[in-house]
């Protein structure tokens, strides 16, 4: 058996920023344009009238100043609001190949290794721009890893079960190490038109070196251990698919084949799914609240991560013990955890403990518990 550690980790931010400003004035354009185009329906009950958006109205929900997107020309667009992208060719890097690339040669220039050295990708996030071939696969060419590679979805979970994946193979000795990529273009999955979730998310991409420890060439992460849960909740939903032409006529473009949320029941449901999971993890490697220096949780909801926090530490968590980027990234699925941790972990000690958790759809919660060696 072998020691797994993270030993590098690496982002890739899009150069196109959307303030909430601007967001705001783009769906408000919209939103005037619908009751103007649909005011004779809405005159007789068979529509409801689109309200406005505010600036105040998205900070208080989410915490969310800005996010950071691939495109912003066409979300920004009354009349298009959703992102355009320029097809690519077969033979050119997919847009997420592209992403995740930039995000892994960062993870390894930090661990001090080279790709050669590679023995496993995994893709991990919550949409896959295509069915096949594996978009793992291309970016494990792309990079000139060896060995093997495949995707994986379990949404906004997706890291951290990649994350277990690679540690308990690497553990096993089935492999030497692993790239853990999450590229995540949540802005062609949102429904820019829909006011309770126009504002939640953001793309990125995030990479993560697992090997084993003594294959480190600096200070590093252990992977003390990791636990995954799955409960089946259809209240985060997004029912787009290879099935989608096959739908009844008027069908292929309702309003779930986007992200679509009952917000009040997730809340209610994910956040003593996630307290509970994280204390019975910490319990049963004999890890106190006391002992743990930091979170690094899922970005999807300022007050959910605070709701956590308290629960878990059991008392309001100190500045800097539970960091939060979702007002700069907003929620970027499976990457907004592995964010958190690649910006706010430099300056852990020697034998300090840390956990990243991620939360959502499925429902799924996945933990790693962390100690910083050297």
């Amino acid at each position: 058996m072998y020691q797994p550690a993270i030993t590098g980790t690496g982002v890739f931010t899009p150069e196109n920023v959307i303030t909430n400003a601007e967001l705001v004035i783009a769906f408000n354009a919209y939103a005037d344009l619908y009751n103007s185009e649909n005011a004779a329906a809405i005159a007789a009950g068979e529509a409801e009238p689109k309200e406005h958006s505010s600036e105040d109205f998205i900070v208080k929900a989410s915490g969310i100043e800005q996010r950071y997107v691939i495109d912003k020309t066409g979300v920004l667009d009354p009349r298009v609001m959703h992102p355009l992208f320029r097809q690519r060719a077969d033979d050119e890097p997919s847009l997420m190949a592209e992403m995740g690339l930039d995000a892994a040669r960062k993870a390894l220039a930090a661990a001090g290794k080279d790709a050669g050295g590679v023995d496993l990708v995994i893709c991990a996030a919550s949409n896959m721009e295509r069915a096949y071939p594996a978009v793992a696969i291309e970016i494990q060419q792309l990079l000139g890893c060896g060995g093997f590679a495949f995707d994986m979805n379990v949404a906004c979970s997706s890291a951290t079960f990649g994350i277990q994946a690679a540690a308990d193979m690497v553990r096993a000795g089935s492999i030497r190490s692993a790239l853990v990529i999450n590229p995540e273009i949540c802005s062609a999955h949102l429904e820019w038109r829909d006011r309770d979730c126009h504002f939640i998310f953001g793309d990125v991409a995030t990479a993560t070196l697992i090997e084993r420890s003594d294959d480190a060439q600096g200070p590093y992460f252990e992977i003390r251990s990791t636990r995954c849960a799955t409960e089946f909740s259809n209240n985060i939903r997004n029912n787009n698919g290879y099935l989608r032409r096959s739908r009844p006529a008027g069908m292929a473009d309702r309003r779930d084949m986007q992200f679509m949320q009952n917000g009040r029941k997730v809340f209610k449901e994910v956040l003593p799914m996630v307290s509970e999971h994280i204390a019975a993890h910490l319990s049963d490697e004999g890890v106190g609240a006391e002992a743990l220096r930091r979170l690094w949780l899922h970005q999807a909801n300022r007050t959910m991560n605070d709701f956590i926090g308290r629960k878990v530490l059991g008392r309001t968590p100190e500045p800097g013990e539970q960091p939060n980027i979702l007002q700069d990234y907003a929620n970027t699925s499976s990457a907004g955890s592995i964010i958190a941790f690649s910006k706010y972990s430099d300056d852990l000690q020697d034998g300090d403990n840390g956990l990243i958790c991620s939360f959502g759809a499925g429902y799924s919660v996945g933990s790693v518990l962390v100690q910083r060696r050297g």
